[in-house]
């Protein structure tokens, strides 16, 4: 699994822009949190997915909770932590959040 790091939020909007091309997964990350680890961990885990049908983006939570800020405003969906959000042509088309959490559950909206 290539993550690609989530540091500033002028990412987003070409997040938003590549979503047209290829859907768009955000993993916001508590660095400090025990359920945020175990979720990163399955996340990665159970990775099968090419670049060419999703591409992740990791965002550390405690360096840059500005950004979770910022994708609660765009895409609509309440903060959360540990969480995913799949994006897809500029819209948010699925999130998950703690437990719940599992990339199987991607492949209804990659197809």
């Amino acid at each position: 699994m290539n993550w690609h790091p989530l540091e500033n939020e002028s990412q987003l909007d070409a997040i938003s822009k590549e979503s047209f091309s290829v859907p768009q997964l955000l993993f916001k990350h508590s660095t400090r949190c025990s359920i945020s680890r175990m979720a990163l961990s399955k996340t990665e885990r159970n990775w099968n997915f090419a670049e060419t049908q999703v591409q992740p983006y990791f965002l550390d939570l405690i360096a840059h909770r500005n950004i979770s800020n910022k994708i609660a405003e765009q895409f609509q969906i309440e903060h959360q932590s540990p969480q995913i959000l799949l994006i897809k042509n500029g819209k948010c088309v699925f999130s998950s959040t703690h437990n719940d959490i599992n990339p199987t559950d991607l492949n209804q909206f990659l197809n």
